[in-house]
């Protein structure tokens, strides 16, 4: 059936082979126009001659600005790179640089000044206190125990003899 303009016709309902024939109807005037030489309606001209070179454009403004945004140490024996973007206005580069192989050990240089005195080791911190308690003690060791009993009442020689010990190990202990 050739494809017919008029249907379907408005408020009707699709019918299926009605439309199949109308779209096979339409491929058929379709495959009945001709081709051209290169797919065309018709054959192709020949290509004209290049016309004379225009004059030079205007100088374009000047590059403005590059930024380094990050330089990052990586192993030695990797790879190096470099990521370069634009935003219009500055180049901005980021640099991943391999970190090089450890170099052999170098002479022994001359021996320094002395320097300052610094801050002291524990084992110094140590030996320090236990010099100074070894001293303290020492100097409290001559002062005699009592070696006497308390009474179960006051006593007053015997509250005097403590009190007198009292003071003498006071006066052992001072510096």
């Amino acid at each position: 059936m050739p494809y017919d303009p008029t249907l379907p016709q408005a408020g009707t309902e699709i019918d299926a082979v009605q439309m199949r024939s109308q779209l096979n109807g339409l491929k058929d005037l379709i495959d009945a126009v001709p081709a051209g030489p290169q797919g065309g309606l018709g054959p192709a001209g020949s290509n004209g001659t290049d016309g004379a070179q225009g004059p030079p454009g205007p100088q374009g403004p000047p590059f403005a600005s590059a930024v380094v945004d990050s330089v990052t140490t990586l192993p030695p024996n990797s790879s190096a790179a470099v990521d370069v973007t634009f935003d219009g206005v500055t180049v901005h580069f980021t640099f991943s640089i391999p970190q090089g192989a450890e170099g052999a050990q170098g002479i022994q240089g001359y021996e320094g000044a002395q320097g300052p005195p610094g801050e002291v080791t524990l084992s110094q911190l140590d030996n320090a206190i236990a010099g100074v308690l070894n001293v303290s003690s020492n100097l409290s060791n001559a002062v005699d125990t009592l070696n006497q009993p308390a009474d179960s009442s006051y006593n007053q020689t015997q509250m005097q003899a403590v009190l007198s010990k009292l003071d003498e190990l006071i006066q052992a202990l001072r510096r």
